[in-house]
């Protein structure tokens, strides 16, 4: 039975432990960064925007690893199946970056020589915008888009870690908003329109092990004229009290159990990102196929740091079930999904 959480509270108990673990449909629990009382280089919080229409795709991080921080910025071209990710490294910001403690509102922004990035957000619409002199070999890369007409109702969740009382995992997922602005790049400007431009936020903060592999996956569209989509996601922590898989319709928030990502395997027993996966969900809720288009993919190591990213993006057919048993069929639904493995 997942424990649904109702009532606002602290995060963290007095011990930095979770005061309550589970998940809830609006932002209840308070984080606080001073109430960890963990070792301070195992803190990562970051913000990931992604906005995606029809045809393109952008990408924003801000994230404080706590010994380094991350801004990242990624440009995708579906009908041309290729992306381009531009990321900075900022040694030993240890919370320094500043992100914000709270979800529903509040600004942050980072600039150097190299970049201005700034998500900026008054609690009505949050408002991005990146200016980038050198986008790898594209030239420079502007972009300003705003999302409004959040939903009602979003993911929230808050994980323990087996066997480490002080770490956790708080995450905040926010599924199809709708999407508003221009993306200039290599010589070509691109808009989204909110007719068919969705954006969503992966809010994340917490106290992490040094070691692990999650899954992740997203999508977001219309369907018969109403907002639909879903986010699913496991290895994140000890899901006993909560999983993360949740479906968005018309605004509100449908809570499903276990699912499961089959990534296809090689024969050599490897993943095999590129060839179709098939989804499914222990309460028999969610069954879908996803064919993969584009995999994002970035390994990055350094001494005993490592990150082995795949964001494969593809579209996905089948049947997902709402709460009251109305059945939602999708064909050809755009979304991603991810496995990244850290040492971090």
């Amino acid at each position: 039975m997942q424990h649904e959480i109702t009532l606002a509270g602290d995060l963290l108990d007095k011990d930095g432990r979770l005061a309550e673990p589970g998940w809830c449909r609006s932002p209840l629990p308070r984080y606080d960064r001073g109430a960890i009382k963990a070792p301070g280089f195992r803190i990562k919080e970051w913000d990931y925007y992604l906005v995606t229409g029809p045809d393109f795709g952008l990408a924003l991080t801000i994230a404080d690893n706590s010994y380094m921080g991350l801004i990242s910025a990624t440009f995708f071209d579906f009908k041309a199946g290729s992306e381009t990710t531009e990321s900075l490294l900022v040694p030993l910001t240890f919370g320094k970056i500043g992100l914000p403690a709270d979800s529903r509102k509040g600004n942050l922004a980072f600039r150097n020589d190299r970049i201005a990035i700034a998500f900026a957000n008054d609690g009505k619409s949050r408002k991005l915008s990146l200016g980038m002199r050198r986008f790898k070999d594209l030239g420079p890369l502007d972009a300003e888009i705003e999302l409004t007409d959040e939903p009602a109702e979003s993911m929230v969740i808050a994980t323990p870690f087996a066997n480490l009382p002080r770490h956790f995992y708080f995450n905040r997922k926010i599924i199809g908003m709708r999407a508003r602005g221009m993306v200039g790049v290599g010589g070509r400007h691109v808009a989204f329109d909110p007719s068919s431009a969705f954006g969503l936020l992966d809010w994340g903060r917490g106290v992490w092990p040094y070691s692990g592999t999650w899954y992740w996956g997203a999508a977001m569209g219309l369907v018969e004229g109403k907002r639909f989509g879903w986010n699913l996601g496991y290895g994140f922590g000890d899901t006993k009290a909560a999983t993360e898989n949740m479906l968005f319709f018309d605004g509100k928030a449908h809570k499903l159990d276990a699912v499961d990502f089959g990534i296809p395997r090689k024969a050599d027993g490897k993943d095999d990102f590129m060839e179709p996966w098939r989804f499914t969900s222990s309460d028999g809720r969610f069954e879908m196929r996803f064919i993969p288009r584009l995999d994002r993919s970035a390994l990055t190591a350094l001494g005993p740091l490592m990150s082995d990213q795949h964001q494969v993006f593809g579209d996905f057919t089948g049947t997902a079930r709402l709460d009251g048993g109305t059945v939602v069929e999708v064909a050809d639904f755009p979304g991603f999904a991810e496995k990244v493995s850290n040492r971090w």
